[in-house]
């Protein structure tokens, strides 16, 4: 299957993923496991490496199914997952991109996952709450640490697109000018982050 570069994270993924949401979550009852981990093999037989989850698909059982179906195959595989929410017993019940929760929650999908990384993980939802500076900074932490290799954004609406400071485009106009300390655009290049 067709190879491409996702965005300019430096992951190299199959032209076409598999978004796993549906396993288990959203459309009608779950697949059994067993079937389900056995699809996502079969993906793989049939070359497909990008693999799509989330902590509150369940919430919790889709990224154990990720995890155990691509534990074997674990370095010829991207996965993607993406964290945001509070999550009750069964449900999100509010929004939450603070720093705090991500470090919590990165440690619960790496381990869900069985995996010692996530290659792409993904702000689910913009957390208007909590300042763009803050998870930037819980981001650059995780990439420093080894635990992520790549950042984004799932769900945020084109108004709330902060991450887009990280463009090269927007780059490009700042370097003509060094950027102000502290802003989104000289932290970002200090902790090499960059949007895919």
């Amino acid at each position: 299957m067709e190879q491409r570069e996702l965005g300019k994270s430096g992951l190299k993924v199959s032209a076409l993923g598999l978004g796993c949401m549906g396993l288990n979550f959203g459309y009608g009852p779950p697949t059994a496991t067993t079937d389900a981990v056995a699809l996502i093999r079969r993906a793989v037989e049939l070359g497909v490496t990008f693999f799509d989850t989330a902590e509150v698909y369940g919430p919790f059982t889709n990224e154990e199914v990720v995890g155990e179906a691509l534990a074997p195959v674990r370095d010829q595989v991207v996965i993607a997952t993406k964290f945001g929410f509070n999550i009750g017993t069964g449900y999100a019940t509010a929004l939450n991109s603070r720093p705090e929760h991500i470090r919590e929650v990165v440690e619960a999908s790496l381990t869900r996952l069985r995996t010692d990384r996530i290659d792409l993980y993904q702000s689910h939802i913009d957390d208007e709450a909590t300042p763009l500076d803050e998870t930037l900074e819980a981001y650059a932490a995780l990439v420093k640490a080894g635990k992520v290799r790549a950042i984004g954004a799932s769900n945020h609406s084109a108004a709330r697109r902060r991450l887009q400071s990280l463009s090269p485009r927007t780059q490009r106009r700042q370097r003509s000018r060094p950027p102000e300390s502290g802003t989104v655009v000289s932290r970002s290049r200090q902790n090499r982050l960059r949007r895919i």
